[in-house]
């Protein structure tokens, strides 16, 4: 086990192979052809073939075929395993040492906990996301949501969508991740990406270390056809976010650990993306 465990800290030691880990790790449990890792993290093919070969003869990553495509995910049973042994070996245990930190920020007087989606445009997926959370349970939850363009604009369709739904609209803008940087910014219990290309992004670290999960589903703007047609896969977007989300108001958050908590979050991802 010593000789496993050294062989995946030596392999990450390496710093375009602990990017690729990274941003695997984001996207978890995506699973993410080759060309996309490549484009994502600006490196050649060639050389991205061979770090992947080295964090899979580490056991840090799984491939599989897709068609003509490779796809790649994290091995997370051997990630967990090589945070248990460094946990239980070198920390000897001690929580005060080195335990993940609990949920959120004085969770135990809290009364709501603080969202934040994330997209790149944060024009249809993330504000969908904000706006359904806000309505479905905003007696126990504080809805937010970001983009990470610089400047964006929320689009026609899902203004549309949203105005059907019964959503008031009257106070959404499209923001940028910055807006919720500053000192007086909300300290997240929560962090879901909607977007495959926000995840492949290098977010902040977010203060609080918020539970986080990558939500991915297709981009009802790249829509293409009639109006009816494009305003279908936004309807199918908000349909999508509105299930998982029944799914996350739905589990009991303050009786679970964060571990179970990670856990599930990142079940709902395994949910349709389409309905």
């Amino acid at each position: 086990m010593e000789k496993e465990i050294s062989t995946r800290l030596t392999t990450l030691g390496h710093p375009q192979r602990l990017a690729v880990f990274r941003l695997l790790m984001r996207r978890y449990p995506d699973r993410v052809p080759a060309g996309e890792l490549a484009q994502a993290l600006d490196i050649k093919p060639s050389t991205l073939s061979a770090y992947l070969s080295a964090l899979m003869q580490a056991g840090l990553v799984t491939q599989d075929r897709a068609a003509t495509s490779l796809q790649y995910s994290i091995a997370m049973a051997a990630v967990n395993q090589t945070f248990d042994y460094l946990f239980n070996d070198c920390c000897r245990g001690r929580p005060d040492l080195c335990a993940p930190a609990p949920l959120g920020h004085d969770r135990m007087t809290r009364t709501k906990y603080d969202v934040l989606f994330i997209c790149t445009g944060n024009s249809a997926r993330s504000i969908f996301a904000e706006s359904i959370l806000r309505k479905e349970a905003g007696d126990r939850f504080i809805a937010h949501s970001a983009g990470t363009l610089p400047r964006s604009e929320l689009n026609p369709f899902a203004l549309a969508v949203l105005q059907q739904k019964g959503h008031d609209v009257t106070l959404l803008q499209s923001k940028n991740v910055g807006a919720f940087m500053g000192l007086d910014a909300p300290v997240f219990d929560f962090v879901f990406t909607v977007c495959d290309q926000a995840a492949n992004e290098e977010c902040p670290a977010w203060s609080g270390q918020p539970v986080s999960a990558h939500w991915g589903m297709p981009d009802p703007v790249k829509a293409t056809g009639t109006d009816a047609e494009k305003s279908l896969a936004f309807q199918r977007a908000y349909g999508a976010l509105a299930n998982r989300i029944k799914l996350f108001t739905a589990l009991p958050i303050a009786s679970l650990d964060r571990l179970s908590l990670q856990k599930a979050v990142d079940q709902i991802a395994q949910s349709p993306s389409e309905i």
